[in-house]
């Protein structure tokens, strides 16, 4: 019976450590399946910091582009009154007596020959002058009175009573006119 209780002994030993193995590759299995999916959740994590920072500097990038486009925008808006008193000029020039005629005229060249260079400047920056042949355009144009007339369907411009301009898509002053009712 000794031996027949030393195999059962035996036995019982054998199922102790089986069990007992059991356990540790469940506990060592759970712990592995909790540590995968922590690496998981911080994997996810990365490639969301990643993604953000990705669109971050994407998003400085174009507004560091856009801030240096328009960088001379009040400059130019600052110089538009100035254009406006070489026009005035110019026109002035045109309606003077005819005795001064000689000393006009060269007014008149030097006030044009002013007003060209100020166009190309503006013009090498971006500035361009918005155009009324198109038609009304609540977007580039200030209609600023309505007035009465026949040879113009209601709604469209009569009248540019000043100039607008525009850099790149951006409107510095929008042209200011007169359209028919």
């Amino acid at each position: 019976m000794s031996e027949k209780n030393n195999e059962e002994e035996l036995e019982s030993q054998e199922c102790e450590q089986e069990i007992e193995s059991e356990g540790v590759d469940d506990s060592l299995e759970k712990k592995i399946d909790e540590l995968s999916e922590r690496n998981k959740e911080s994997e996810d994590r990365y490639l969301r910091a990643v993604a953000d920072f990705e669109n971050i500097k994407k998003r400085m990038e174009r507004e560091k582009m856009q801030a240096v486009s328009y960088a001379n925008e009040e400059f130019a808006r600052d110089l538009l009154p100035v254009i406006d008193s070489m026009d005035f000029a110019a026109e002035s020039a045109l309606k003077a007596d005819k005795e001064e005629e000689e000393y006009v005229k060269k007014i008149e060249e030097g006030i044009n020959l002013t007003i060209e260079q100020f166009k190309k400047v503006m013009q090498k920056h971006g500035i361009e002058l918005i155009d009324i042949k198109d038609g009304f355009n609540p977007h580039f144009h200030d209609a600023v009175m309505q007035v009465e007339s026949d040879k113009h369907n209601e709604g469209e411009i009569v009248e540019l009573l000043q100039k607008g301009y525009k850099i790149k898509d951006r409107v510095l002053r929008p042209a200011m006119v007169s359209i028919a009712k």
